[in-house]
């Protein structure tokens, strides 16, 4: 057993504050993207207080997992998700976006030093993290003592340099690369499958020499099982694609497109001022 019934419930409590935490965010910062920080909650909490070889006393311990952000639009769940595990103080969170913040928009990591990549240009990632398992492997030998985690959007597949990064990878046999996609279904502009169709992603994944496990994101069971499989992958990357809910948790967000780089209490999806009650009951769905 990977994980047992009450560290399943200690995972979902600490996602369900690390939403309520990327709400608050927001909502002070007037700006930033909502929908996949909400969807990927479970997802980073299972890495950081689960999986992830890391410490927060020690941000540079030689011998810790690297986390790439490639969709860095998302990064108020990787804010507050390092906050939750003791990285930076709560409260910082509420300067997200604001001039002289830490926190910035994008990751960027001469601002944050814990960060392992600034980022923002989509499809980048990926190559960032091939680069870095190709290191890793130049310095340890082909069993690392680590393993380069990198997250990326559905949407941002649209990029090509995403697949050139994945035939590299295979080419290596980068048994220390696992990628992670946040397969929600929504980009910027509308659904993924009526702007560029991503389907059948398993099959293409399969295709370019990739492991490819995929999971609902949402499961925390399936979530840690996912992880431990790929880290038991020597001879080729793994690919987990992890079916998510944009904005989950809050209903009136949840499936929206409109959600990608909406924050709450600024405006509604169709652009008019929003209800005077709308960050409130965003929390009460949260449960606080």
């Amino acid at each position: 057993m990977f994980i047992t019934d009450s560290e399943v419930q200690s995972l979902e409590e600490q996602a369900r504050k690390i939403r309520v935490s990327i709400i608050h965010m927001l909502a002070e910062a007037k700006s930033g993207h909502t929908g996949g920080p909400l969807g990927m909650a479970d997802i980073f909490t299972a890495l950081y207080f689960k999986l992830l070889k890391h410490d927060p006393k020690n941000p540079s311990l030689d011998i810790r997992d690297r986390v790439v952000l490639s969709n860095g639009h998302i990064c108020p769940v990787l804010y507050a998700t390092m906050a939750h595990a003791g990285y930076l103080p709560i409260e910082e969170l509420l300067t997200l976006r604001k001039f002289g913040s830490r926190l910035q928009g994008h990751p960027h990591r001469e601002f944050l030093p814990m960060l392992e990549t600034s980022s923002g240009p989509l499809g980048s990632g990926l190559s960032q993290a091939v680069g870095m398992a190709i290191a890793d492997r130049i310095d340890h030998g082909k069993v690392s003592p680590r393993f380069i985690y990198t997250f990326l959007g559905d949407g941002e597949l649209n990029e090509g340099q995403n697949w050139e990064a994945a035939m590299l990878a295979a080419k290596e046999k980068l048994g220390n690369l696992i990628a992670i996609i946040d397969r929600n279904n929504i980009q910027i502009d509308g659904y993924t499958e009526d702007i560029m169709p991503l389907s059948p992603l398993f099959d293409k994944w399969k295709s370019f020499g990739w492991h490819v496990i995929e999971i609902d994101g949402h499961d925390m069971r399936a979530i840690v099982a996912a992880v431990r499989e790929a880290q038991t992958i020597f001879e080729k990357p793994s690919v987990i694609i992890t079916h998510t809910i944009p904005g989950r948790g809050v209903p009136y967000m949840e499936h929206r497109f409109e959600w990608h780089g909406t924050p709450p209490g600024i405006s509604d999806i169709s652009g008019a001022p929003a209800k005077a009650d709308q960050v409130k009951e965003a929390l009460r769905a949260l449960g606080e």
